[in-house]
């Protein structure tokens, strides 16, 4: 084994979340390779994983899901090498990941510092948007927004913050952006202050939040990880719903120095990821906790 190379392997996939299978393909490979984005590592070579109804759906729509995967490892230069399929009752799709990244490079989840500025990359609401969407309360140009957001790959995130000390980062998915966060600091000897009104999110989705349109898992996450939030008086609930959000293909969350994240947000808006924002810091006390104002 090289002692300037390592390998990092991610595996992920789920059930559809949009009608159309090549969407759903593009998605499911983003979501699927921002794993190891989020370590500081480049994808090279992924598998197909998918499990299919052969006796209630047809064939072309497999080919149309695996065309949409394919499209985006393609524009993430990564090499499909493979696979496994397997006859199921559900629809999933997603991949395997094998990437490459220097053993001084790796970029862990936890290690954020006391003075450390946050960095959000994608707006945040993709699962009360999905939610919409299967009850037909979501207006069309939100769920195209929804998808352009998903299927964007986080490569040009990834590869802008190799340029700078990163001391942390994770991608915002399943858990949302406080339970993501928290994991950050679960156990540490620091704690997080999130500003409200600095965190991007699609802002046709109050309303939906507002009355009840809101994804099962939300509930989950904000029940699970509540204990370690304190959440300002002045804070609306809902915005503490969109921050439990589980976001489909979400963003990086990225800690860093204040002076270098603000060179990185830069060169992140001037190369198009014009949603990233700062949405917090990283502090001494209330150590383990996060503080939303």
């Amino acid at each position: 084994m090289r002692d300037d190379l390592a390998i990092v392997q991610t595996l992920d996939f789920f059930t559809p979340i949009v009608d159309d299978p090549h969407i759903f393909g593009q998605v499911a490979a983003a979501n699927s390779l921002s794993d190891v984005y989020a370590m500081g590592g480049k994808p090279v070579v992924a598998m197909n994983i998918i499990c299919f109804p052969i006796n209630k759906m047809d064939i072309s729509i497999l080919q149309e899901i695996l065309k949409g995967g394919l499209d985006k490892m393609r524009e993430a230069d990564v090499l499909l090498v493979g696979g496994h399929s397997v006859e199921d009752d559900e629809l999933k799709y997603g991949l395997s990941v094998t990437g490459v990244v220097h053993p001084a490079k790796v970029i862990p989840n936890r290690g954020a510092r006391v003075g450390d500025s946050l960095i959000l990359t994608k707006p945040l609401g993709t699962g009360i948007i999905n939610t919409a969407l299967k009850g037909g309360m979501a207006a069309e140009d939100l769920v195209a927004k929804s998808i352009s957001c998903m299927s964007a790959l986080n490569k040009r995130a990834a590869e802008l913050m190799t340029y700078f000390d990163v001391h942390a980062c994770t991608d915002v998915t399943g858990f949302g952006l406080l339970g993501h966060a928290c994991e950050m600091i679960e156990g540490t000897d620091v704690g997080m202050v999130i500003s409200s009104s600095s965190v991007p999110f699609f802002k046709e989705i109050q309303g939906l939040v507002e009355t009840g349109i809101v994804p099962g898992g939300l509930r989950r996450n904000r029940e699970f990880r509540m204990h370690m939030v304190k959440v300002d008086p002045q804070v609306p609930d809902w915005i503490v719903d969109i921050f439990f959000d589980p976001q489909t293909s979400g963003g990086l969350l990225i800690s860093l120095s204040s002076h270098q994240a603000q060179e990185l947000l830069k060169k992140m808006h001037d190369e198009g990821i014009k949603e990233s924002a700062i949405v917090g810091e990283v502090v001494s006390a209330p150590e383990g906790k996060i503080v939303v104002r």
